[in-house]
């Protein structure tokens, strides 16, 4: 009885862990960098031009405006920004007009690899109850473990690289690279990314907490 007791336990903290783990988002910082000199209070930006480059405009869309939100209305998307009658082959034409338009910074987000892993998720084992009201029942439903055999999955890992341009300035200020494992949606993508990169810079110090 102790032993089956003790089974159980061990089962259900593995439950446990595996929702708790199972809730936490799936992105983390693989590499980071910041200008040392530079430090980014909340006042300080009062237009910020946003951009994901990525393929699909859709997708691209969405992104821009997730990371938008993040401004509290300081944030302009490329794609209601950049019309398509602005000549995106003339690189000084675009400069002078993010000057001249009062940008304060450019944050862009760019997809630059997607990997696929195959990962293995061990045989699980799982016990019926212990407690039941005769021998014949207990006996029946104790004899041998009910269990689900191991298999293999393929997980796909998202690797973006995130920049932030001072246009004041004219150069770049913070750059990340992230990893996120099996996003869903683009939408949960870019609010992972956009917290863990916040909180990143929070604790280097770049911007205020």
């Amino acid at each position: 009885m102790k032993k089956l007791y003790y089974h159980q336990v061990i089962l259900f903290t593995a439950f446990v862990c595996t929702v708790l783990l199972n809730s936490c988002s799936s992105t983390h910082i693989a590499s980071s960098w910041r200008d040392p000199g530079k430090q980014i209070h909340a006042t300080d930006w009062k237009k910020v031009l946003v951009m994901a480059l990525l393929r699909n405009e859709t997708n691209r869309r969405s992104a821009e405006d997730e990371m938008a939100k993040y401004f509290d209305g300081k944030g302009i998307t490329s794609y209601s920004y950049l019309d398509e009658n602005f000549n995106r082959k003339d690189e000084q034409a675009l400069r002078s007009r993010i000057k001249k338009d009062g940008f304060d910074a450019a944050i862009t987000m760019r997809l630059i690899d997607v990997d696929k892993e195959k990962v293995y998720t061990p045989q699980q084992y799982y016990m019926y109850p212990v407690y039941y009201n005769d021998f014949i029942t207990y006996y029946y439903r104790n004899w041998m473990y009910y269990n689900i055999p191991g298999n293999y999955t393929i997980t796909k890992k998202f690797i973006i690289e995130t920049i932030i341009y001072s246009i004041k300035d004219d150069k770049i200020i913070w750059s990340g690279i992230t990893e996120t494992y099996d996003p869903k949606g683009v939408k949960r993508l870019t609010n992972e990314i956009a917290k863990a990169l916040r909180n990143k810079m929070q604790q280097e110090g770049f911007i205020e907490k």
